[in-house]
């Protein structure tokens, strides 16, 4: 979504440190009814665990607020470069096939929340620094360090990223009021229309559906197409397309 929401944003002639930072605002924004809509799901299938939610998504939301703090006042092309890096990198640790060797079906999870707490935080500064609603690093995160399977990692992300992506929206908004030649309808760094409206209307009942598809599919076979997604997007990110 960040991507699109870029390149859009760039042909309505935003210059593109401006761009690169309502991008990941906006995406943001879009994520947060997204991610309500798809832990509802996954919660009708016992897929959120939520004792572990309830501790990582505050400590997220705490640290998003720090990452939008400081994406406000990092260069753009830092921002879509690094945006890139970061996804090729986490594609990379997915692809060595470490997840779906520990990603067992049906094992019981590890709880220990302190650890959780210290996840929380930083994913949520690389949450607010980049945009993303932090699913490509908690997932493997529950999966490596808690033991989780693949289907219920992604099921408590999907609840974790609710307070994350609240974070990161405030602080893209606070950090974003003051800044001239912004889109017109825009709440500091965060576009209500109609980039924000429209991906919001479509993007929550493709939300049930990829919950749904999630569910339907091997677990292997839903690290493939994340590891696509992720290398395609990352490539274009720091420019090689």
């Amino acid at each position: 979504m960040v991507p699109v929401i870029y390149w859009v944003i760039l042909a309505m002639g935003i210059s593109p440190d401006i761009a690169i930072r309502i991008a990941f605002g906006t995406s943001l924004l879009v994520i947060l009814p997204t991610a309500i809509s798809g832990t509802w799901k996954h919660n009708k299938k016992q897929a959120v665990h939520w004792r572990t939610a309830l501790v990582l998504g505050p400590c997220a939301l705490v640290g998003a607020l720090v990452g939008a703090t400081l994406a406000a006042r990092l260069p753009g092309e830092v921002l879509k470069t690094g945006f890139g890096g970061l996804i090729l990198a986490v594609a990379l640790w997915m692809s060595l096939g470490l997840v779906p060797r520990l990603a067992k079906e049906g094992r019981e999870p590890r709880e220990n929340p302190g650890l959780v707490a210290a996840c929380g935080f930083p994913i949520g500064v690389v949450t607010g620094l980049s945009g993303l609603g932090g699913g490509v690093l908690i997932v493997p995160v529950l999966v490596l360090a808690f033991g989780f399977s693949m289907h219920v990692a992604i099921g408590t992300s999907a609840a974790s990223i609710i307070f994350a992506g609240l974070g990161g929206i405030v602080g893209y908004i606070v950090n974003g009021l003051d800044v001239p030649d912004l889109l017109p309808y825009s709440i500091g760094y965060v576009n209500l229309l109609p980039i924000g409206l429209c991906l919001i209307a479509t993007s929550m009942p493709m939300a049930q559906l990829g919950a749904r598809a999630a569910h339907a599919l091997p677990a292997k076979r839903l690290r493939y197409i994340l590891i696509a997604f992720m290398v395609y997007t990352g490539l274009r990110m720091i420019g090689l397309f």
